[in-house]
């Protein structure tokens, strides 16, 4: 009850808001809050034809691939013998930049996600008591270069690449938030002051990293076609966000969307850097503005994507151990 009178605050003060973006409805009947530290991505138990049928329709209806073109190691797809993705990949790089970049993006965050399932995985139920704990040959199945017929290698990558890509979007964001205008509500003064405190150094962080991706060659091209591009791009990631609300499992569900939301939200900020550029300092924008649910996302997007990175370093070292 506590919680829930925490949330009603909170949503007078979003409404209370300058808003000038389409809000999700907070206070629909069916509408459940969930504590994301007492419900950790972890391994479910959701697997088999189910999941792949969620994750072939993402792939089959937004990364711009004509059904004909197989993805490598694909159940749901015909069997194409030793095919090793040769004729996948060359259809792949024919692409332009962004439709290339769309594809990596998603693949990052399929691969992300398998790897909190096997660092967080359901080793034993033994009399009640359960056992968690990495799982080194669910990951050598999924990303072992022998096992996954190179593929491994090509999905980790993609991982790397994706999480560049959030990382440069927590830079771009910072000056939409250290303005003093913006206030992290919480409903507790000395609160509202730490977080923001705490956000800040976190964007500090991130503005100090040297190897930073460069979002200016994207949509630089004709300025019409770059327009429609962008607008495809945004409406194929819409609807991955959709798909996801197909996911049978209810915590897969929950983290799935929430870091696709936060992918989402990082795409946002990396294409609207003019207006962020641009915010007044005492007053909302019309040009660019974020939700409370976008800011949620985005952090904990990030974070998930983080710990993914941290866990490959543990499997790296568990995988020497087994040799």
């Amino acid at each position: 009850n506590q919680s829930k009178e925490a949330f009603e605050d909170w949503t007078r003060h979003d409404d209370a808001q300058d808003h000038f973006c389409e809000l999700d409805d907070d206070t629909a009947p069916d509408t459940e809050y969930v504590d994301l530290i007492f419900n950790p991505e972890r391994y479910t138990g959701y697997k088999g034809p189910s999941a792949w049928r969620v994750w072939n329709s993402i792939y089959e209806e937004n990364c711009f691939k004509p059904r004909s073109v197989y993805r490598p190691l694909n159940p749901l797809t015909p069997s194409r013998g030793d095919d090793d993705g040769e004729g996948f990949y060359n259809w792949l790089e024919g692409l332009c930049l962004e439709k290339r970049v769309f594809y990596r993006l998603i693949s990052g965050l399929h691969t992300s996600i398998n790897i909190h399932l096997c660092a967080d995985y359901l080793l034993d139920e033994g009399w009640g008591k359960e056992l968690w704990g990495p799982n080194v040959q669910e990951f050598r199945r999924r990303f072992d270069p022998a096992e996954a017929k190179g593929e491994g290698t090509r999905r980790l990558k993609n991982l790397y690449f994706l999480y560049l890509i959030e990382l440069r979007a927590l830079s771009k964001v910072a000056p939409y938030f250290e303005r003093a205008f913006v206030n992290l509500y919480t409903g507790n003064i000395r609160e509202d002051l730490t977080t923001k405190e705490l956000l800040l150094r976190i964007f500090n962080e991130t503005r100090a990293f040297p190897m930073h991706f460069d979002e200016k060659s994207m949509f630089a091209g004709h300025k019409i076609e770059a327009k429609i591009l962008k607008e495809e791009f945004r409406l194929h990631f819409k609807n991955i966000s959709r798909i996801m609300d197909c996911v049978g499992c209810s915590k897969c569900r929950l983290w799935g969307k929430l870091q696709t939301q936060g992918l989402g939200t990082a795409l946002k900020i990396l294409f609207s850097e003019k207006e962020i550029k641009n915010l007044p300092e005492n007053s909302p924008s019309k040009g660019f503005q974020l939700t409370r649910q976008e800011i949620v996302a985005l952090l904990n997007g990030f974070s998930r994507l983080s710990t993914s990175i941290k866990e490959l370093h543990n499997f790296r070292t568990l995988l020497d151990e087994h040799r």
